[in-house]
């Protein structure tokens, strides 16, 4: 019976040790270390992908972001600022409209509709969005194609927060951008030339512009 007991003590305050052990090395050492080795070695992408202006953030270069005027009284979704280029849109899970548009950029909501090619409501999506990017875009001086419209103007990503858009998307912008802020096309232009990266290692992926770094140079380039 003695033994029996001891046996269970020395069992427990094995199991006590062992726990007490790893609390310290998992709970404790390691979180330090990994968050020790991520602000010392890659201390912009461990928080976050911060992008900031005037030394404060206003954003994430991972991260979409709307431009839109102020809500009207009526209104279920803003109307986009077009001083400013324009996201993909963003298509998620649910929002206040029907056909699934996530209009705010919700993070909470991230994920594409799930909706077939052939789906009537996906389809309409699309076409209002062509109607939309063709109207918008078009200046007295410039009138865009349907044809010219990339997939990335009228679709989203699988997130459906995509911080990039295509430079064939930002140079179909460039017009009304320019005309909007009165700058030059050939201002705006170099601007998006500026913001557009390749693909990773040559090969991966394709070119992008970051929306959020694009407009952050065209507001630097209008206060001068």
């Amino acid at each position: 019976m003695n033994n029996s007991a001891g046996s269970t003590a020395r069992l427990l305050w094995a199991s006590l040790r062992a726990l007490l052990i790893l609390s310290i090395v998992c709970g404790v050492i390691y979180p330090l270390a990994i968050t020790g080795i991520g602000q010392g070695l890659f201390h912009n992408k461990a928080n976050g992908s911060e992008i900031k202006e005037s030394g404060k953030v206003v954003g994430s270069s991972l991260i979409g972001q709307t431009y839109n005027l102020p809500l009207k009284k009526g209104q279920e979704t803003p109307a986009p600022d077009l001083k400013w280029f324009q996201p993909r849109p963003s298509n998620g899970l649910g929002s206040n409209i029907t056909n699934g548009v996530n209009t705010q950029y919700n993070l909470l909501v991230s994920g594409a509709t799930n909706l077939a090619g052939d789906n009537p409501d996906l389809v309409k999506m699309v076409k209002d969005a062509k109607a939309a990017v063709v109207k918008d875009n078009s200046t007295p001086d410039y009138k865009v194609k349907p044809s010219a419209v990339p997939a990335d103007a009228v679709t989203s990503s699988g997130s459906g927060l995509d911080p990039a858009i295509s430079p064939a998307y930002a140079d179909l912008q460039v017009h009304r951008v320019a005309e909007k802020n009165h700058l030059t096309v050939a201002q705006v232009d170099r601007l998006v030339e500026q913001n557009t990266v390749g693909r990773t290692l040559g090969f991966m992926g394709e070119p992008q512009v970051n929306v959020l770094k694009l407009n952050i140079a065209l507001r630097q380039l209008v206060q001068g």
